[in-house]
């Protein structure tokens, strides 16, 4: 076959140069056609959309034929046509064909039917060659593309914190560990406890839940960071909305107050959502007509309104009205609970009809960095409410006051001497400063429409699982 460079199938159904010859490579879709001729649904990746290949059986040797199988990997030469067909623009009318790559036809898993989508989180290894899972990573990709770009624009600085740790960002104890000892044979000392000297680090380390802690340090020095990067939980949650090991966006700001961090978080989650209209339509069109019919509509009616910003008590006294007035709940609604994501969903989409930032928590139910309010109960967080999501976004002004700070760690059992380096950032040159984190998951359940976070990452880590 002769030798010609490939084109990606996404540029050649662009093109209207016909009458050229072009080389594609992919894998079959579907084949159809009757004994003259077949017609090849090709597709590289590139794009959602199929590349129609025009086969005269007769110019082809049959036994090659026979290979050209649903799941099978293709070379194709030939010349560029405008198609008749509806739905495209150009197709190929094959001079040569090579099979790269075959696929049995008796247990390739992906026939040419519907899969559901629990049967396709078990073949993970295909499940990207799918429409619907071609559709989100592609969206995936386009996400992460956007965010760097949306922090790159504004002058913030791309910063790398660790990913093992010897401190728990958010207290929850929940956490991997990382060592490198013997686990059959535990050097213990006299009280039953573990002895961590013969350790690779010598101390207890795990896998991180936040760059957080590391980011405000560098906001301390760069001004303005972002973290974005692998976290893990070891938090055994077998929900639509959990996983143990996710990806999170975590910027932290010099001398913002808890307003600009507001303004900042809105503004961040437009841009991507904008991005994503912009950049993604076709994936996303695919995906509001097979899954949800209100996606499209729903991620611009975010790009429409201004965010409501609530404060925790009137948000509780809003959900306490909806109780009082009928409304039925799960999980009792009271001042100081920690709301569960009915209670968020219900005031972004029964109350409000559009996203909500809610601030000012009572200090009890958030962590210890986060500042204090003047009434003494409660502290400068931000959560961001999404429609189908709940909280997409947790944030705050960070407490600059060094006793402060020292006072709420030692109330909340926070051994000095595993944050001296954090709380030393309020001992030299403190300032106000602020940050949040965005969950990358939930961000992409909310562009994509999917139901369950373990299908907008490409292998899920959650409890009992860790194939591929």
């Amino acid at each position: 076959m002769e030798k010609i460079s490939r084109t990606k199938i996404v540029d050649v159904l662009s093109r209207s140069d016909f009458g050229t010859s072009v080389n594609v490579k992919g894998w079959v879709r579907t084949r159809r056609g009757s004994k003259q001729v077949n017609f090849v649904a090709l597709n590289d990746g590139s794009t959602i959309n199929n590349l129609q290949i025009v086969i005269d059986l007769a110019k082809f040797d049959e036994e090659m034929l026979k290979l050209i199988t649903t799941g099978s990997c293709l070379s194709v030469n030939g010349t560029l046509v405008e198609s008749v067909g509806q739905g495209q623009q150009a197709e190929i009318h094959a001079t040569g064909i090579e099979v790269l790559g075959t696929a049995d036809h008796q247990t390739y898993p992906l026939q040419k039917k519907g899969h559901s989508i629990e049967f396709l989180r078990e073949i993970a290894h295909l499940r990207p060659r799918t429409n619907t899972f071609g559709a989100v990573f592609r969206i995936r990709h386009h996400m992460a593309m956007a965010i760097h770009r949306f922090f790159h624009e504004r002058g913030f600085f791309y910063f790398h914190t660790p990913i093992i740790t010897g401190s728990d960002c958010e207290g929850a104890g929940q956490m991997f560990q990382v060592t490198t000892m013997n686990l059959y044979d535990l050097k213990k000392d006299k009280n039953g406890s573990i002895v961590y000297e013969d350790d690779f680090f010598g101390k207890q380390t795990s896998l991180t839940v936040s760059g957080q802690l590391e980011g405000e340090l560098a906001a301390m020095a760069l001004g303005a960071i972002y973290t974005f990067g692998p976290t893990f939980r070891a938090e055994n949650s077998n929900t639509p909305r959990h996983l143990a090991e996710f990806w999170m966006i975590e910027p932290e700001v010099a001398f913002n107050e808890i307003e600009e961090n507001m303004d900042l978080a809105e503004d961040f989650i437009k841009y991507c959502v904008q991005w994503a209209l912009d950049n993604c339509m076709d994936d996303i069109r695919f995906l509001n007509n097979m899954f949800d019919k209100e996606l499209i509509a729903r991620l611009e009616g975010v790009l429409k309104h201004n965010f409501v910003r609530l404060p925790y008590t009137e948000g509780i006294e809003i959900l306490e009205k909806a109780v009082a007035d009928g409304y039925k709940f799960e999980f009792p609604i009271f001042w100081g609970a920690d709301l569960a994501s009915e209670h968020e969903r219900y005031l972004v989409e029964e109350h409000f009809k559009r996203p909500v930032i809610l601030t000012d928590y009572p200090k009890e139910i958030k962590a210890f960095y986060m500042k204090q309010n003047e009434d003494g109960k409660t502290v400068r967080a931000m959560d961001v409410l999404f429609p189908k999501i709940g909280e997409i976004i947790g944030g705050s002004q960070r407490e600059e006051d060094y006793e402060k700070l020292r006072t709420r760690t030692a109330e909340m059992d926070i051994p000095e001497k595993d944050i001296w380096w954090y709380l030393d950032t309020r001992r030299f040159g403190t300032a106000p400063h602020s940050g949040f984190g965005l969950g990358f998951e939930r961000l992409l359940l909310f562009v994509t429409g999917m139901a369950n976070i373990r299908d907008v990452i490409p292998f899920p880590r959650t409890p009992n699982n860790v194939e591929f």
